[in-house]
């Protein structure tokens, strides 16, 4: 935010400094029109300034038209709020409502409509919104630091999570409050808000790469909540749970990692047909845990087969940024 209000005054300063310099009246017109089109992206700052100025120009004709025909009167201005709001709407520009209601009280103001006065409007629009395209298109914050920030704060919880679940396995009475599952899903949409920033933010060939990333997090985020009913359900230590806790472990190692190492998998498809082997449980109670133990594993051949499908294996070379681990 405050990186915006510097541009914000960049931005309304060169309109100013160019309408005065061009001898065009009305030079702070032209720096309010600039605070009007700041944005916070590069994308959405072209859009917002296409808006504003066919916005704009729209409203200057139905205003030139009714003060024509009715009149400078407070009671036109009315009219006009009541014609050309609904108009601009419906036109898609509803961003420039505010704009080129700036534009035509200065007109207004004016009591006199004449080419000239029509001109000295779209000079003030082209260089207090382009005063402000200019700037936002300039330079824009790099939030690569920032990504990669939260990246390592999600991965860090996918790591504490996993530990918890191991815990938890080996020792039902395990007592955790999972804090880290509700940070976790903050950081990820902070991270998909972030992301979305930056691809706004290259206008040619934008890097899609962290949009993955946290999307695949937000994805693996439901699957760790279906493994945490699944893992309330062991109310019991089995050696099945004993052995489970394991991949866990490992999991919360390759979750930190760079690439997809593939090593929780191999040791869950080890697990899968060692419980083949294993005899049938003979309680009720053994029944239940196993059951839930089995299901807690799909869960978890699911959150791989994620990993898999976004992720780069660690025998090719890494992929830039957001390529991390399972």
């Amino acid at each position: 935010m405050g990186f915006r209000v510097i541009k914000t005054a960049a931005a309304s300063l060169l309109a100013i400094l160019i309408t005065d310099a061009l001898n065009i009246p009305g030079a702070t017109s032209a720096g309010l029109l600039a605070i009007l089109g700041v944005d916070v992206t590069r994308k959405r700052s072209v859009r917002s300034i296409s808006s504003r100025l066919f916005a704009s120009l729209l409203g200057l004709v139905l205003a030139c038209m009714l003060f024509y025909f009715l009149g400078f009167h407070y009671w036109v201005l009315a009219i006009y709020i009541l014609l050309a709001f609904p108009a601009i709407s419906k036109a898609n520009f509803k961003e420039g409502i505010v704009t080129s209601s700036v534009v035509v009280f200065r007109v207004f103001q004016g009591k006199e409509i004449g080419v000239d006065i029509l001109l000295t409007q779209v000079e003030l629009l082209i260089i207090g919104l382009g005063s402000a395209m200019l700037v936002n298109l300039v330079y824009m914050p790099n939030s690569e630091g920032a990504m990669m920030e939260i990246r390592r704060k999600v991965d860090g919880l996918f790591s504490v999570i996993f530990h918890h679940f191991s815990l938890t396995l080996r020792d039902p009475e395990h007592i955790w409050d999972g804090k880290e599952l509700i940070e976790a899903n903050r950081q990820i949409e902070r991270g998909i808000e972030e992301a979305r920033r930056a691809s706004e933010n290259q206008m040619i060939h934008p890097d899609g790469s962290w949009n993955i990333y946290f999307y695949m997090r937000k994805e693996q985020m439901e699957n760790i909540q279906s493994m945490m009913h699944q893992i309330s359900q062991v109310y019991e230590r089995l050696p099945h749970g004993v052995l489970t806790a394991e991949i866990f472990d490992q999991l919360s190692k390759d979750v930190i990692a760079e690439g997809y190492t593939g090593k929780s998998e191999g040791l869950l498809i080890e697990l899968e047909d060692l419980f083949k082997e294993m005899e049938l449980p003979t309680t009720r109670e053994e029944f239940e845990v196993r059951s839930a133990i089995l299901q807690l594993c799909h869960e978890l051949e699911y959150y791989l087969n994620i990993s898999k499908k976004y992720k780069a294996p660690t025998a090719k070379k890494p992929q830039k940024r957001a390529d991390s681990a399972v």
